[in-house]
């Protein structure tokens, strides 16, 4: 008679071979019913786990996968930090990976993930391309969390911030205040695209047509912001306001102004989206729209559990809103909205 593997109880239990797992190591996260259902298994195939096997298949059934697009950016320090503290409490161990924005080295992580044998993977996509090389990961039965952006033509569950609504929000508490001239430094990616969805409909909100002169679509870099910001302040006619749609973009501003001596927000008004750690310790602490950026790491691993437990149940969006908070680089008063 062929020996009974993980793979039985599982299949027994109608459940993923990650919950098998959890169960068997006394993970208390698991859904009572699962729980249940997992041992009814064991007890009725008369399973019992090798030792050996039993460590070897929990060192590649309790790791996750995470590939994020930048590792030194304060943002996903803190996603991949909910990313952390949550595959803990599920008793699960983290590989994680980093791809500058670069498509070649996502596909390079990716097998790399399924040459591991992940769990699950938890990824930041870097253009809608990326599709294809998530449809070959499916193929493997490794299921799969898109973290922050979407991406069109992959179905699948999704983790992101309200970036539209949370730019819309930015922008309009400046159009409030007298701000008419507003420029834009978005990065040339999908959430830059949102963010800038959402001033060109505070802008329409006000009647405002868009001047092309105060958008600048843009890399993603320090530089960029800096480069970008210089050119906005070096014009004949530089803009009353400037919305920065990334925390490292207004890094790059903050430069571009100070060597410029513009003073914020007397001659120019600055807003940003992403808080940053040190944001109140600046000269002019910065308004900004602050995401999630914890609570989206540790729902997109809670998400991927429950995907594990149940690969049946449909695809999941969640759309984490967005805090604006006001400080006094807007020229405004000192209070959160």
């Amino acid at each position: 008679m062929a020996k009974i593997t993980i793979g039985d109880v599982a299949k027994y239990a109608r459940v993923s071979r990650a919950t098998v797992s959890r169960v068997l190591n006394g993970n208390d996260t698991v859904d009572e019913n699962l729980r249940v259902r997992v041992l009814d298994a064991v007890r009725a195939l008369h399973y019992t786990p090798n030792r050996i096997a039993r460590r070897l298949r929990k060192e590649s059934h309790d790791v996750i996968g995470l590939i994020v697009s930048d590792i030194q950016n304060p943002h996903f320090v803190s996603v991949i930090k909910g990313v952390e503290e949550a595959a803990y409490t599920n008793s699960m161990n983290v590989l994680l990976c980093s791809t500058g924005e670069d498509s070649d080295r996502l596909r390079n992580y990716s097998e790399v993930m399924r040459a591991e044998s992940v769990a699950g993977l938890i990824v930041v996509p870097t253009c809608d391309d990326d599709a294809r090389i998530f449809e070959t990961l499916r193929e493997y039965n490794i299921p799969i969390v898109i973290l922050d952006r979407i991406i069109d033509g992959f179905e699948a569950d999704v983790v992101r911030s309200n970036n539209e609504d949370g730019a819309y929000r930015l922008v309009n508490h400046l159009l409030d205040h007298g701000y008419r001239r507003i420029a834009i430094v978005h990065p040339n990616l999908k959430t830059g695209f949102e963010r800038y969805a959402g001033y060109v409909a505070a802008l329409g909100k006000y009647g405002i047509t868009v001047e092309s002169s105060l958008v600048k679509n843009s890399g993603h870099h320090i530089e960029d912001g800096y480069t970008h910001t210089r050119e906005l302040l070096a014009a004949a006619n530089p803009p009353e306001a400037l919305f920065t749609a990334t925390n490292l973009l207004t890094i790059g501003a903050l430069r571009a102004l100070r060597e410029r001596q513009f003073r914020v927000p007397q001659d120019i008004a600055l807003v940003g989206f992403d808080d940053l750690p040190w944001a109140d310790e600046f000269a002019v602490p910065v308004t900004v729209v602050a995401q999630q950026t914890f609570q989206l790491g540790k729902t997109a691993v809670e998400v991927l559990v429950q995907r594990l437990d149940d690969a049946s149940l449909p695809y999941v969006t969640h759309n984490l809103e967005t805090e604006l908070i006001v400080r006094k680089s807007c020229g405004t008063n000192n209070a959160r909205a």
